[in-house]
């Protein structure tokens, strides 16, 4: 455990769609990002840190299960086929935090079961919830969800809305320790920021409509940053406690003309949804002080399972009985004590029901296979995409999940996989199977073992 005097508080920021690229330390200024760049200064900034999916609600039940999306039965974003739900056997962060004696709060986008009161986040170890538990959510006529009770949109833009209600949950609890999950849904679509915040970028003539509406909504949300921070300052709570800033994925690409989003992320090849670095590789900061280093970067992998063993080292938890976790304890490696010995860390992702041919990697050192998508295998019906819309603007018109049967699809034999060296190629230009054919076969047989038991866990899930 730390050598605090007093237990940690743990304020674990995760935001929605937001890539390297988009900090303004990472692209000379592009954005404006004052809060998240004098975090780096103050904390450390991992360059290797991967999402544990190329998509959101996978990727945040492996934030706080620790475990692979896969085994809790969060597999795709279609909460109205209850495919984000987190298995009711799995344990998380706000559980352990929760029977360890922390406060526990979690505020903003939820994404882990949006129709069944079992999956609220009241029911998953989080004493406070304010936010919405579907995918997205419309930026001013949201309807949020305080502790089960609905409140409608009062006029005020969502980001400070979380912003408000980190502040008062913060000062409700200064006389104790908490853990605060604080979701904010920027950038996600709908792309919406109040105008004094599009302004300065659209004023540019750089960017199209959309994207300069994408870095007016970073910028708001970092204001809502250093609001907090300091908040944390002011009561005296900045010292002893443990602040992480992360995104769930990648950046959305796509669109034409001004309503194009594709903009600058550090050149990694691909985007949400994507297992390519630009995909799963998000950046992260994270602030201690007196136990982490100032300013400094930590190349290491480290991967979204690693956060839930890592914060129960740091704090000192007991956790309570639950599935064994996949990730890896990495405290010794952000403070600079030791070298880690890396594990290798897999990822899969499509629509309905996971396919090994299609979108799945898995990262072995310095080597890192890739199956590519199968676009056949990556689309939605209309009628969920209605379903989905419907969800967040006429949520009365669905009280349950569709679930089975899956929508028929026929999908084609899958491209080869491709093998590349990302400590020599990043960016991933150089395709390597062909001369290493011995170390693909190696990979793909890895992927496919590892496929194999997390599916078999899945398959076990009697929720």
């Amino acid at each position: 455990m730390a050598a605090n005097a007093e237990r940690p508080n743990v304020l674990l920021i995760l935001v929605d769609d937001m890539g390297y690229g988009d900090f303004g330390v990472f692209n000379d200024g592009t954005t404006e990002t004052p809060a998240l760049d004098g975090l780096t200064e103050e904390g450390i900034c991992l360059t290797q840190h991967y999402s544990g999916s190329a998509v959101c609600a996978p990727a945040r039940a492996a934030l706080i299960t620790g475990r692979y999306p896969h085994r809790t039965g969060a597999i795709d974003t279609l909460e109205g086929r209850g495919l984000d739900r987190l298995a009711l056997r799995e344990v998380t962060l706000g559980d352990a935090f929760g029977t360890s004696g922390y406060a526990t709060g979690h505020i903003g986008k939820w994404h882990l079961g949006a129709l069944d009161e079992r999956y609220h986040p009241n029911n998953r170890g989080f004493d406070e919830f304010v936010g919405f538990r579907g995918g997205w959510s419309d930026y001013y006529e949201w309807r949020l969800d305080y502790n089960g009770e609905k409140r409608e949109a009062d006029g005020r833009y969502l980001t400070d809305v979380f912003t408000d209600e980190a502040l008062g949950f913060i000062r409700r609890h200064r006389d104790e320790p908490f853990f605060l999950h604080l979701n904010y849904n920027a950038p996600h679509f709908p792309f919406q920021a109040p105008e004094e915040e599009i302004k300065p970028f659209r004023s540019r003539g750089e960017f199209t409509e959309a994207v300069s509406t994408i870095y007016g909504m970073i910028r708001r949300m970092d204001k809502g940053v250093g609001a907090i921070m300091s908040e944390l300052e002011k009561l005296g709570l900045d010292e002893n406690t443990i602040v992480i800033f992360t995104s769930d994925n990648g950046p959305q690409f796509g669109g034409e003309g001004e309503e194009s989003t594709d903009r600058f992320n550090c050149d990694f090849r691909g985007a949400k949804g994507f297992v390519y670095e630009g995909g799963i590789r998000v950046p992260a900061i994270i602030r201690w002080p007196g136990e982490l280093a100032e300013g400094e970067k930590v190349d290491r992998m480290v991967h979204f399972v690693d956060w839930f063993p890592t914060l129960v080292s740091a704090c000192g938890l007991e956790v309570p009985q639950g599935p064994p976790i996949d990730g890896k304890d990495v405290l010794s490696t952000l403070q600079g004590e030791s070298e880690q010995v890396e594990s290798n860390r897999f990822w899969q992702w499509n629509r309905y029901e996971p396919l090994i041919t299609c979108n799945a990697a898995v990262r072995d050192g310095e080597w890192k296979l890739v199956r590519p998508r199968i676009e056949e295998a990556m689309q939605v019906s209309e009628r969920d995409l209605q379903m989905d819309r419907e969800l967040k603007y006429e949520p009365e018109k669905h009280d349950s999940i569709r679930g089975r049967p899956f929508p028929d699809r026929e999908v084609p034999p899958p491209p080869p996989p491709r093998l590349f060296n990302i400590e020599e190629d990043p960016l991933e230009e150089t395709e390597l199977g062909d001369r290493h054919p011995e170390k693909r076969e190696e990979l793909l047989k890895e992927l496919e073992e590892w496929f194999a038991a997390v599916e078999a866990d899945r398959a076990r899930i009697e929720d």
